[in-house]
């Protein structure tokens, strides 16, 4: 190899390594600054917890002759049997 073939590799050389260590600085600062503004959302923001309904055994039903009878085993659910709000439903259909 010939010097006039040596010097613009060297500065490719060098100009390579300059490139990869200032993207590999740049990457670095880059994840710092989304790290800490994603643990300022996490100060900042408010977390709900979404409450699900679950069923719950109020009362039985039961049948003699032809009347319907319902016996409540908690009584917060006689309002809404008094208003007429409830929903029959078949459990050999689920």
């Amino acid at each position: 190899m010939s010097l006039d073939m040596l010097i613009p590799f060297g500065i490719l050389l060098v100009l390579v390594i300059y490139l990869i260590y200032t993207r590999g600085k740049f990457e670095k600062s880059t994840v710092e600054i989304y790290e800490k503004k994603f643990d300022e959302w996490k100060k900042h923001s408010k977390i709900e917890e979404t409450k699900e309904s679950n069923k719950q055994l109020v009362g039985l039903v039961f049948k003699k002759d032809y009347k319907v009878t319902i016996e409540l085993l908690d009584e917060s659910a006689r309002n809404s049997l008094e208003k007429g709000k409830f929903k029959v439903e078949n459990l050999k259909d689920n």
